[in-house]
C-alpha cells in the first residue's frame, strides 16, 4: 500500500514487522482460553448427563406406538397381537386439538382395522327374531363380557353402547401409523351411511346419524397428520429398491471430485475456465431441455392448468406435464445464466489472482495429501454427535408416565358424577360403583407432575444447544488442524524440502494440546447465535395466525439480521482460528489479529474471497450437475442399454433427488479442504507483503507466479527494488 494509505493502516493496528526468528506456525506456545476449556468439558459432563437421564426415563416405545385408553401400547408386549388403533366414534375427534390433547372417544387396540360398514342394530334385530348376533363384530373396552355365553339382552347391549363401552358401528378403515382411518372416497358426502347387506342406517352412541361429511370432518386433523406415512412408506420403498444404485452415484461423486482435485494440480487454471464454461452449458442444456419439455407439452390436454391450479400434491409427476413448471425452471436457469455472464464480464481480472492462489493451494495439497481425507474425521465426529443427540430428542420426547383423567363417554348423562370430568384418576383405584356406567377412567397423554418432567423443554433446548456448540467445535477443530498445515507449507522457504515432517498431524496434535479452550469459545459465539435463531423460529411460528403485522416485521428483520450475523462471525472465527494455528494466541486477541489484517487488505479480501469462493461453488456444482444429470437418465431409462438395470419405483425423483444432495455434499467434502488451503495461504500471504519486502535479508515466501501478477520479486544482492502495481491487486 502507498503512503497515502498509512493513517488507514494505524487505525487497523500496525502491520505485521519482519522477524527473522519466524519459520511458520509457532512451536513454543502455551495453552490459551484454559477457563473456557474447563466450561466447555463442564458442557460436556452436562450433555452427557441429560443424555443418561433421557435414558433412565424415557422410553421410544411410547412414540413408536399407539396407546388406547386403559395405556396399553398396541402392538407391543402383551398387545403385540393388536397394532391397530380403533376409535369408537370418529366424530367426536373433529380438530387439531385431538392430535394434541388425544380424542375425547374410547380406544382400543384390535387386531385388523374393520373392512365392512356395520352397526350393533344389525345384532340387536337378529336377538329380536331369536338369532344368534354375530359377536365377533363387536369391539368393546377391556374387561366388558360380550359373548354367546355372557347372556346379555338387546337393551343392555344397548346400554353399553350408549354409555360407549361398545362401538355403535364401524366403517372400512385403514391402518395409517398404526390408527385406523376411515376411507370414504366413493361415498357421497351427505348420505347416511348404512351397513351394506341390511341397509340399517349407522348411528353413533347417541342416536346421530353417521354421515361421510361427519367422519371426514371427525378424522380430517388427524388423517392429515397420519396420511403422509404412506406416502413417506413408498419412497422408503423406493429407497430400498435402489439403494445400491444411490451409494453407486456417491461413489461416482468421489470418484469425479477426487479426479477433480488431481487435475488441478497441474491445470488449475484451464480446470477453472472449464468449470465456468461446463456449468454455462449446463445451463444452456438445462434451459434448452425445459424450451423442448415446454412445447412438447403444448397440444397435451390439461397441461396448460397453473400450478395454483392444481395446489400441493404428493404426487411429483403431476407437475412435470404442466407447461408453468418447465417455463419456471427454464426462467430461473436463464437469470442464473446471465448472472454468470455478468461476473465473467466484470471480473474476468481478479479470476486471474483466483486461479493463482487456486494454483498454489493445489501445490500445497499435493504436497500434504492427507488433508484431503483429514474431513472424513470431522465428519464422523458430526455424525455420532447428530446421532447422539437425536436419540437423545428421542428419549426426552418419550419422557413420562401415563396420565388418566376422568371421561364421561355418555354425552346425554347429566348425573352429578359427569362433574368429575377432567379429573385426575389411577385405574387401578378408580371407584367405578360410585359413578355412572358411561364414566371411565381413561388414558390422556404421558407426562408426569417432577422437577424432572416439568423441565422437559428446557432440557430439549440444552440438549439442542449441544448440538449446535459441539458440532461448531468439531468444525473449528477441523479449520484449525488444516490451517495449521497449510501454513507450514506456506511458510517453508523451498517446497517442498522445508516443509515439516508430517505437518496435518502436528498442527492436529497442537489444536488438541494447546487451543481446546480457544475453539470451544469460538464455537460457543456461533451456537448462541444459532440458538436465538431457533428462539426466533419459534415465535414466528406461534405468530404465525397473528394480525399484528408490526411484530412479524420485527421479526423477520431479526431473523435476517441474525442470519446475517452468523455468517459474519463464521467469517470472522475461521480467519481467527487461522491465526490461532499459526501463532499460538488466545481467540480474542488471534480474531483482532485477524481482523485488522483484513481490514488493511479490504479490497484484495473482498474481491479474491469472493471470487475463489464462487470458483469452488461452480466447481461443486459441476460435480453435482454431472452426477445428477446422469442419475436423471438413468432413472428415467433413457440410457437405453442401461435401462434393464433400473428398478420398479412410485417415485423415479426420490434417487435422483437423494444422489444430486449427496453429490453436492460429497463434493463440498472435498473442495472444503481446497477452500481453507485458499483461506489460510491467502491471510499468509497478506503477513508475507507486510513482513517481507523482497531483499535478501526479507525474502517473499510466496511463489513467483503470485509475485509475478502483484509486480514483485525476489531481488538478489544489490539489486534496487522496481514499483509495481499496488492496491489494484
Amino acid at each position: 500500500m502507498g503512503k497515502d494509505n498509512e493513517g488507514e493502516e494505524k487505525k487497523y493496528g500496525d502491520p505485521a514487522k519482519f522477524d527473522p526468528e519466524f519459520k511458520g506456525p509457532i512451536e513454543n506456545r502455551s495453552c490459551t482460553d484454559i477457563i473456557c476449556c474447563l466450561l466447555f468439558i463442564i458442557f460436556i459432563a452436562g450433555f452427557l448427563a441429560v443424555g443418561i437421564l433421557a435414558w433412565v426415563h424415557g422410553d421410544p416405545k411410547l412414540l413408536l406406538y399407539p396407546t388406547d385408553s386403559q395405556g396399553n401400547l398396541c402392538g407391543n408386549g402383551n398387545y403385540a397381537s393388536k397394532p391397530n388403533l380403533h376409535f369408537f366414534n370418529l366424530l367426536d375427534c373433529a380438530g387439531f386439538a385431538s392430535v394434541l390433547d388425544g380424542c375425547p372417544t374410547p380406544q382400543v387396540c384390535v387386531a385388523t382395522c374393520p373392512t365392512e360398514y356395520w352397526a350393533y342394530a344389525i345384532e340387536t334385530a337378529k336377538m329380536g327374531l331369536g338369532q344368534e348376533p354375530d359377536w365377533s363384530k363387536f369391539i368393546c373396552v377391556e374387561g366388558v363380557n360380550v359373548g354367546s355365553g355372557a347372556g346379555l339382552t338387546a337393551a343392555q347391549i344397548e346400554q353399553y353402547v350408549k354409555d360407549q363401552k361398545c362401538a355403535a358401528y364401524t366403517v372400512p378403515s385403514k391402518a395409517y401409523g398404526g390408527r385406523c382411518i376411515p376411507s370414504l372416497v366413493e361415498t357421497i358426502a351427505t348420505t347416511v351411511l348404512t351397513t351394506s347387506a341390511d341397509d340399517i342406517p349407522l348411528v353413533d352412541s347417541a342416536g346421530n346419524n353417521v354421515t361421510n361429511s361427519k367422519i371426514s370432518a371427525g378424522t380430517a386433523a388427524l388423517a392429515l397428520i397420519l396420511s403422509a406415512q404412506e406416502v413417506v412408506q413408498e419412497i422408503f420403498t423406493d429407497m430400498v429398491s435402489s439403494w445400491y444404485l444411490i451409494l453407486g452415484g456417491l461413489g461416482a461423486a468421489m470418484v469425479v471430485s477426487f479426479i477433480y482435485i488431481v487435475i488441478m494440480r497441474w491445470i488449475a487454471g484451464v480446470m477453472v475456465w472449464f468449470t465456468i464454461f461446463a456449468v454455462i452449458v449446463l445451463n444452456i442444456f438445462g434451459i434448452y431441455y425445459c424450451y423442448t419439455q415446454y412445447v412438447a407439452l403444448g397440444n397435451v390436454e390439461g397441461a396448460d392448468s397453473s400450478i395454483y391450479d392444481v395446489g400441493f400434491t404428493t404426487n411429483l409427476s403431476t407437475y412435470t406435464k404442466l407447461q408453468d413448471t418447465w417455463l419456471g425452471i427454464g426462467i430461473a436457469l436463464s437469470v442464473i445464466l446471465l448472472i454468470i455472464l455478468l461476473i465473467l464480464i466484470f471480473l474476468r481480472n481478479r479470476i486471474r489472482i483466483a486461479i493463482a492462489l487456486i494454483k498454489e493451494s493445489s501445490r500445497a495439497v499435493s504436497n500434504i495429501m492427507s488433508t484431503l481425507f483429514f474431513p472424513l474425521i470431522p465428519w464422523i465426529l458430526q455424525l455420532i454427535l447428530f446421532a447422539y443427540w437425536g436419540a437423545v430428542a428421542l428419549f426426552l420426547a418419550s419422557s413420562g408416565q401415563a396420565q388418566y383423567e376422568v371421561q364421561d363417554y355418555n354425552t346425554t348423562n347429566t348425573s352429578t358424577a359427569s362433574n368429575m370430568t377432567g379429573q385426575s384418576c389411577t385405574p387401578t383405584t378408580f371407584d367405578t360403583s360410585a359413578v355412572s356406567d358411561s364414566v371411565q377412567c381413561a388414558f390422556v397423554k404421558y407426562g408426569a407432575t417432577s422437577l424432572y418432567y416439568q423441565n422437559l423443554f428446557y432440557l430439549q433446548i440444552f440438549n439442542l444447544f449441544g448440538l449446535f456448540w459441539v458440532m461448531n467445535f468439531i468444525v473449528a477443530l477441523g479449520q484449525c488442524t488444516l490451517a495449521g498445515a497449510f501454513a507450514s507449507y506456506y511458510w517453508a522457504f523451498t517446497k517442498p524440502k522445508d516443509i515439516p515432517t508430517f505437518p496435518l498431524t502436528a498442527s492436529f496434535g497442537r489444536s488438541l494440546r494447546y487451543h481446546l479452550g480457544s475453539l470451544a469459545f469460538g464455537s460457543f459465539i456461533i451456537a448462541v447465535v444459532q440458538i436465538i435463531r431457533v428462539m426466533l423460529e419459534y415465535i414466528d411460528h406461534k405468530l404465525k395466525d397473528s394480525e399484528n403485522r408490526a411484530a412479524k416485521f420485527l421479526l423477520k428483520c431479526l431473523k435476517c439480521c441474525f442470519w446475517c450475523l452468523e455468517k459474519l462471525l463464521k467469517f470472522l472465527n475461521k480467519n481467527a482460528y487461522i491465526m490461532i494455528a499459526i501463532y499460538g494466541k488466545n481467540f480474542c486477541v488471534s480474531a483482532k489479529k485477524a481482523f485488522f489484517l483484513i481490514m488493511r487488505n479490504i479490497l484484495r479480501v473482498a474481491a479474491v474471497t469472493s471470487v475463489t469462493n464462487f470458483l469452488f461453488l461452480l466447481s461443486k456444482l459441476v460435480v453435482t450437475g454431472a452426477i445428477g444429470t446422469l442419475s436423471f437418465y438413468f432413472f428415467t431409462g433413457k440410457i437405453v442399454f442401461a435401462a434393464e438395470y433400473v428398478p420398479n419405483l412410485k417415485y423415479y425423483m426420490v434417487p435422483i433427488i437423494v444422489v444430486v444432495i449427496g453429490a453436492y455434499m460429497v463434493a463440498a467434502c472435498f473442495f472444503s479442504v481446497y477452500n481453507m488451503a485458499v483461506d489460510t495461504l491467502f491471510l499468509c500471504f497478506l503477513e508475507d507483503l507486510e513482513r517481507n519486502d523482497g531483499s535478501p535479508e526479507k525474502p517473499y515466501y510466496m511463489s513467483k507466479e503470485l509475485m509475478s501478477i502483484l509486480g514483485k520479486k525476489n531481488r538478489k544482492e544489490g539489486e534496487k527494488e522496481k514499483k509495481g502495481c499496488c492496491g489494484c491487486c
